[in-house]
């Protein structure tokens, strides 16, 4: 059976048809500068085939979550779930056959791309009775597949380039039409976008992209500038599924429309300048979910109040006058001072250079500058204290060894993990995500979930539910478990908290 997208209308007024099942031997990129109807016409060609075959979005920006509505597309909020997660949703999308969008939306790059690969990884690696004929569109391609590296980490990169190769080298033998789209020809790597036979290119004015685009089409210098006379809208079309002739086409009309509509012009309100002075720099009003931040103190003053007022001491008369006891005496008060910095409303949701910039302040001013810790001893000892450890448990040998397991995460992260392990160690309920958040510094629940589900992937804990939902964590190898928790419970034990305040 064959079956014909309409795309739109040549210039001459004729039809412009796509054969489905051509598409599905080969595959398709898509390239135009931004403003150039891009996802326009991914969003007809999404339209016209949806009835006809199962299809799957990976999508950037969140753009096409309202087919949804029109057409029962199953959307996934990546945020929502862990790598390992979106693989097993990518292979359960080809077993069953359901049309998906991945909303990538809320995402930094390289999350972006790890996701993405792990989706795109499970709907490849399903087994051969269910190679079933699928779309496959990946929208702003040059972010999954950059022809060089950026800020993202090299593993991050290699997962997600490994995984675009695999769609569009491999993926038409397991039924994968890849349909690649990209506003910089230039920034996408050479070895995917060469892949395609079929081309519709739109308006681009970079001397570069049109020497790409030239390239792939086969077409002159002088010929590809016809790409700079294009009309929003209007494409090159080019190859078996399209054409076997450069064909100029005007894309249809669509059903649904983007969330993010396209600026348009509108009269500007008429207020005049008071007006608009007393609601533009009006009071903000109080955030309800996060404290108020207290303006920062004048640190430059306080600097040199304590100079003026500090004892001028070489380094030899204070390791000859300080006793065992006036060390103790100077830790004491450095574990006070580093407390009082902890004790504001707002520490926690802070970053640790600026913390770290109040606790010198705050040893200057008490006399002790020669006392002061450097920035890495900072961060450990900060790191016990939002774990609720004193000094008594983290120099226990039994805690060691979490000290040592806890090392293989990000500084950030280690924290957490050691409040809980102190938990499992105590017997205490496990944290509800409102604590964890909040030991993470920061406000999000999602986020405090998805700490959990990485610990778990590192291999270092064990989440579970109980009958009544309440959750507890094992602690692998060291056979620490907490007691059950409420997940949405919004602190820590009381035992747990008194404790932590004396540490």
């Amino acid at each position: 059976m064959t079956v014909a997208i309409e795309m739109g209308l040549t210039t001459a007024g004729a039809g412009a048809a796509m054969d489905l099942e051509e598409l599905l031997a080969t595959r398709l990129l898509v390239q135009g500068n931004s403003g150039s109807g891009k996802s326009h016409l991914l969003r007809r060609l999404l339209e016209q085939s949806a009835p006809w075959v199962q299809q799957a979005i990976i999508d950037p920006e969140g753009d096409f979550v309202t087919l949804a509505d029109r057409f029962g597309h199953l959307v996934i909020d990546a945020e929502d779930h862990t790598e390992r997660g979106l693989q097993v949703a990518g292979e359960r999308a080809r077993l069953h056959r359901v049309s998906t969008v991945l909303n990538l939306e809320g995402l930094d790059a390289e999350n972006q791309m790890r996701r993405a690969a792990a989706f795109l990884g499970g709907m490849f690696d399903v087994e051969r009775d269910h190679w079933y004929p699928m779309l496959v569109v990946v929208d702003e391609a040059q972010l999954f597949a950059p022809a060089v590296a950026g800020e993202v980490s090299d593993e991050a990169r290699k997962l997600s380039l490994g995984a675009m190769t695999n769609l569009m080298c491999r993926g038409r033998k397991r039924g994968l039409a890849g349909i690649i789209a990209t506003q910089r020809l230039a920034k996408l790597a050479k070895n995917v976008a060469a892949e395609a036979s079929n081309f519709l290119m739109g308006r681009t004015f970079l001397d570069i992209d049109m020497a790409r685009a030239a390239d792939l089409l086969g077409m002159e210098r002088r010929q590809a500038e016809a790409f700079r006379d294009l009309e929003r809208g209007q494409f090159m079309a080019l190859g078996p599924a399209l054409s076997r002739r450069p064909l100029r086409l005007n894309i249809g009309p669509t059903e649904t429309s983007p969330r993010n509509s396209t600026p348009r012009l509108m009269p500007l309100p008429e207020a005049t300048l008071e007006d608009a002075r007393a609601v533009i720099l009006a009071a903000p009003p109080p955030d309800a979910s996060r404290p108020q931040r207290r303006p920062a103190p004048d640190l430059l003053e306080q600097l040199r109040a304590a100079k003026a007022a500090a004892p001028d001491i070489s380094t030899e008369e204070v390791e000859v006058l300080i006793s065992a006891e006036e060390l103790a005496e100077r830790r004491e008060r450095v574990d006070r001072t580093l407390r009082a910095v902890l004790a504001a409303p707002d520490a926690g949701f802070r970053a640790i250079g600026v913390l770290y910039q109040e606790f010198v302040v705050r040893c200057r001013i008490e006399g002790l500058g020669a006392s002061v810790l450097d920035l890495t001893e900072f961060r450990r000892m900060l790191t016990h204290a939002r774990a609720g450890l004193g000094t008594d448990i983290a120099e226990d040998d039994a805690w060691r060894e979490v000290t040592l397991r806890a090392s293989i995460l990000p500084d950030d992260m280690q924290g957490v993990f050691m409040m809980i392990a102190r938990a499992a160690k105590e017997g205490w309920p496990c944290p509800g995500d409102a604590a964890i958040a909040r030991a993470y510094g920061s406000h999000s629940l999602r986020r405090a979930q998805r700490l959990l589900g990485y610990m778990e992937e590192q291999g270092l804990i064990v989440v579970q539910l109980d009958g009544a939902g309440r959750r507890f964590v094992t602690l692998v190898e060291l056979a620490w478990a907490t007691a059950p928790g409420d997940p949405n419970g919004d602190d820590q034990p009381v035992d747990q908290v008194a404790s932590a305040a004396s540490a």
